[in-house]
């Protein structure tokens, strides 16, 4: 029973109230680091940051060092202050004080920047992601609930909360605070649907908190960094766009696994255009953050898998979505690409409607220089980014080797840094996790493993093509938390075991390993832990419908527990359960671990299941799957809580 989207419980949550790989391509300055500023925890891997009101201060959220760092531009100095849970978003609210997410602790702290210490905390979701303030309010993304809280930032009441689609990652407002727009980080829905992907979320702030979906590209997931352009008119969207109907021998023409930008006309509430910010050579792997210039001219976004900057042109890139091609560039030759193939651009400008085309081209910023890839002097992991207020400097967290660097915007090169200190060369562990997130391993730099197990190896809810149990059949992604202790693995257990599958997965999607490498990603798969379900209560206990839903699940009722048994709930064994689809070539399918269920959706090998609902009633016919259909009403949501609680 592969039953982690709640049923009733969210849904009734609601608010109160011919082209050079090198083209336009610089290398940034590459001086060396000063010495490491110190950190709490064992080393540093700073995560988002964001400038006080006046420029003089830099905030930095640092998971590995539990604290928030704030650095004083002008002296140079730097504190930290330590925090509960895992410190994930943050904003300020006024000159002196800051708003940060503690993952895991279910709170928002409010830091004193100038005395270095938390004034209080504020209860949200258990898994708090990023913040925005609008005016007197403040925005919370809860991860794990699919929510939205809205809190009065002056008395610390939660408002009220606002339903989120999957996952939401990040929050930006309109200059006039009456809408947010919020990445979804995950889709949700069949994943056998040929339109399955992620959508963004627009938030009315103004009225009564309705939420307008905007559906990004099929295969849409990852969706991090967003912004809004200064006019409210556009607001943009960096993410993964997966061509999961393709095999992953197609993985190198750049046909499997793409990186994008999209732009959101806000006020048709639609998409306008995504666009790739791949080169036909050279994959721009997980796009993370995203900042734009004050006048909306230039968008900064940071390749976190490839170590990049990019720098988009977005005033000559609207002008071009809106079909303005000048008619002298040569662009608008009949053949500008190649013999016989005329540029998207010059068709947009016969025919606007062509936007849509822009998703599959993997050419069109590069051949009309609207994009330049800016190296980061050696940099690793470039996460959040910032603008100063007077948009002289770029802030851009290095994730992996432990730094602030401050760019300057007109030279696009690094000015600047501030070392924390990187994770230990023999900690291998940390190298594991490095090399998970490092798309530079795969041929072209198309992606990184972490491209389809965002979330520290957890899942992307897409189906994949992988070829490991031969072709065309796609299955769903299935997470990697504790699979050294649940194999086989793959749905129709086509690799023994964690270890195989790690080494196959680098010689057939990534490049020869080196010597070490499988052996520290296993160390950091290994590492991973379950993070407890927010729908348990206070003390990690059962609510009374999931304790009702325990009985059921490992009572003879059901018999759910006759294969998912065990602390991880599989009997690691291959069954035929009745769910067999036209394209799969065999009917037993692995027991998977129910360990993290409210996270893993959709559901069955295939991801025909969108909620748990759906797979105990429609996608379990003749009780093969578990017995369902004799369960009332009442029992289905006690065995759906019980469910959502593990």
């Amino acid at each position: 029973m592969k039953l982690g989207i709640g049923e009733g419980i969210l849904g009734s949550v609601l608010l109160l109230g011919g082209l050079l790989l090198g083209r336009g391509a610089a290398e940034a300055g590459a001086a060396a680091p000063p010495p490491a500023l110190g950190a709490l925890g064992a080393y540093s891997t700073p995560l988002e940051l964001a400038y006080s009101p006046d420029g003089g201060t830099l905030a930095v959220t640092d998971p590995a060092g539990g604290c928030v760092r704030l650095i004083e531009l002008g002296s140079g100095m730097s504190r930290a202050v330590a925090l509960a849970g895992t410190p994930t978003g943050l904003c300020w609210a006024g000159a002196a004080r800051l708003w940060v997410g503690e993952y895991g602790a279910g709170a928002v702290a409010e830091v004193d920047a100038r005395g270095g210490a938390v004034l209080r905390r504020v209860p949200v979701g258990r898994y708090p992601s990023g913040l925005a303030a609008a005016g007197p309010r403040l925005l919370v993304a809860n991860s794990a609930t699919h929510t939205v809280s809205l809190l009065d930032a002056s008395s610390g009441a939660e408002l009220g909360r606002l339903p989120a689609v999957r996952e939401p990652e990040c929050i930006a407002l309109t200059p006039d605070g009456a809408t947010a727009v919020v990445s979804n980080l995950l889709p949700r829905g069949r994943a056998d649907d040929i339109d399955y992907g992620a959508v963004l979320s627009l938030l009315d702030l103004a009225g009564d908190g309705a939420r307008r979906d905007v559906r990004l590209p099929a295969g849409s997931s990852d969706v991090r960094g967003v912004a809004v352009h200064p006019s409210g008119r556009w607001a943009y969207a960096v993410h993964v766009v997966g061509r999961t109907r393709v095999p992953a021998t197609q993985l190198e023409r750049g046909w499997v696994s793409t990186n994008a930008l999209s732009i959101v006309d806000l006020a048709a509430g639609e998409l306008y255009a995504t666009l790739l910010l791949d080169h036909p050579l050279e994959g721009a792997a997980d796009p993370w953050g995203i900042a734009l210039a004050a006048d909306g001219a230039v968008a900064w976004i940071t390749l976190s898998g490839v170590h990049q900057l990019a720098r988009v042109d977005l005033a000559r890139l609207h002008d071009h979505l809106a079909g303005g091609l000048p008619d002298g560039d040569p662009l608008a030759r009949t053949e500008a690409y190649s013999k016989g193939v005329e540029s998207i651009w010059l068709r947009i400008k016969r025919d606007p409607g062509q936007r849509a085309e822009l998703v599959n081209d993997l050419a069109a910023l590069h051949a009309a220089d609207l994009i330049e890839r800016l190296e980061l002097g050696g940099a690793r992991g470039p996460r959040g980014i910032a603008l100063s207020p007077d948009g002289r400097q770029l802030a851009v967290a290095a994730h992996f080797s432990g730094e602030v660097l401050l760019v300057d915007t007109a030279s696009g090169k690094v000015a600047r840094r501030f070392a924390f200190g990187a994770a230990p060369a023999d900690d291998p562990v940390a190298r594991g996790r490095e090399l998970f997130h490092d798309a530079t391993l795969c041929f072209q730099n198309w992606l990184s493993c972490a491209t389809c197990h965002p979330n520290e190896g957890r899942v992307d809810g897409m189906n994949w093509d992988t070829l490991a149990d031969g072709i065309g059949n796609p299955k769903n992604l299935k997470s990697l938390l504790q699979a050294h202790e649940t194999p086989p693995m793959m749905w129709r257990g086509a690799r023994e075991d964690l270890e195989i599958a790690t080494e196959k997965g680098f010689r057939f999607l990534l490049r020869q390993p080196q010597p070490g490498e499988v052996d520290a990603v296993l160390a950091y798969l290994r590492s991973l832990q379950p993070e407890p379900s927010p729908y348990l209560l206070a003390g990690g206990a059962l609510s009374p419908a999931a304790a009702r839903g325990r009985e059921l699940f490992h009572g003879d009722e059901t018999g759910c527990a006759a294969c998912h048994k065990g602390p991880l709930y599989t009997d690691l064994k291959m069954h035929d359960v009745g769910t067999r689809g036209p394209v799969d070539h065999g009917a037993d399918f692995d027991t998977p671990s129910l360990v993290e269920l409210y996270r893993t959706a959709p559901f069955l090998h295939d991801g025909r299941s969108e909620t748990l609902r759906e797979l105990l009633t429609r996608d379990n016919p003749g009780d093969r799957h578990g017995i369902s259909s004799e369960l009332d009403e009442e029992q289905l949501e006690d065995l759906i809580a019980y469910l959502m609680s593990l």
